[in-house]
C-alpha cells in the first residue's frame, strides 16, 4: 500500500495574494474592540494570529488578555465575513495555485490541509472567495489560534489527520508548504518536508538558506509541485 503524504498548505502568499487587509481589519478591530487608534503594526508574514494580536495589544500599552484577544479575534472574523462578497476584487490567486491544489485532490495518496497563521474561518473565507476551498480538509488544519509557536500548528495538523485518517504520517511524509522562512522552520522541527515558495517577501536565496528542501518560484508548473511533494 501506498504511503498517504500529508500536505500542509500555507495561505497567505502561497495561495492567494491579498496584501494590506489584514492591516486595514486590525485597525478597525482594535478600534472597535479597545477604542484605541492603530499607530504600531506587528509583522504578519509567518506569524500566527495568535502572537500578532499578543504583540498588537501590547504595543499599544493594553494587556492582552484571553479575553480580549478573543473579542478582537471575534470581529476580525466578522470583517472577513463582510468583506466575502468582494474579496475576490481586493486581491488574487496566485499562479497554479488552484492546478496544484486540484492535482493534487485527484490523488489517492494525499490528504490537504493547512497550516496557516490565520483563524479558522477567516482562512475559510481567503479561500472560497477564489474557488480554492474545495480540495481543502478544513477540520484537520492547524490555525494561528493555537500558538504564538508555528511549530505547534503542525503538530497539532498531523495529530488531527492521524485520527481522522486512521494512519500515523511518518514526519517525512508530512510536507508544509509556504513562502516564509517560519513556514520552512515549522515543517523542519518536525522533521517534515519543507517546500518554500518565493510568491512573497522572502527569495529563494533565503528559503533555501532557511533549510527548505525544495524552493519554487511560484505554483505555476504543477508538475514541479508534484515533484516536491512526493519526492520524485
Amino acid at each position: 500500500m501506498t504511503e498517504k503524504r500529508l500536505v500542509l498548505w500555507d495561505i497567505d502568499l502561497t495561495l492567494v495574494d491579498l496584501r494590506g487587509l489584514g492591516g486595514a481589519w486590525y485597525t478597525s478591530a482594535l478600534a472597535s474592540v479597545t477604542g484605541a487608534t492603530l499607530t504600531e503594526l506587528p509583522s504578519f508574514p509567518g506569524r500566527t494570529e495568535k502572537a500578532i494580536t499578543t504583540e498588537l495589544l501590547t504595543a499599544h500599552g493594553i494587556e492582552p488578555t484571553d479575553e480580549l484577544i478573543e473579542k478582537i479575534w471575534a470581529e476580525l472574523e466578522a470583517l472577513s465575513l463582510q468583506a466575502l462578497p468582494t474579496l475576490a476584487d481586493y486581491g488574487h490567486a496566485l499562479p497554479g495555485a488552484a492546478a496544484a491544489l486540484s492535482t493534487m485532490a485527484g490523488r489517492e495518496d494525499v490528504v490537504q490541509s493547512l497550516v496557516t497563521g490565520n483563524l479558522p474561518e477567516v482562512a475559510r473565507h481567503k479561500l472560497s472567495a477564489f474557488g480554492l476551498h474545495e480540495h481543502i480538509d478544513f477540520e484537520i488544519g492547524g490555525y494561528g489560534t493555537l500558538s504564538t509557536h508555528r511549530p505547534d500548528l503542525v503538530a497539532f495538523a498531523r495529530a488531527r489527520a492521524a485520527e481522522r485518517h486512521g494512519t500515523r504520517f511518518a514526519p517525512d511524509a508530512v510536507v508544509v508548504i509556504g513562502d516564509t522562512p517560519h513556514d520552512i522552520e515549522a515543517g523542519l522541527h518536525h522533521g517534515a518536508v519543507a517546500v518554500g515558495v518565493a510568491t512573497g517577501k522572502h527569495s529563494e536565496a533565503e528559503l533555501r538558506d532557511s533549510g527548505a528542501h525544495t524552493v519554487l518560484p511560484d505554483l505555476s508548473d504543477t508538475s514541479a509541485v508534484l515533484a516536491a511533494v512526493l519526492g520524485s
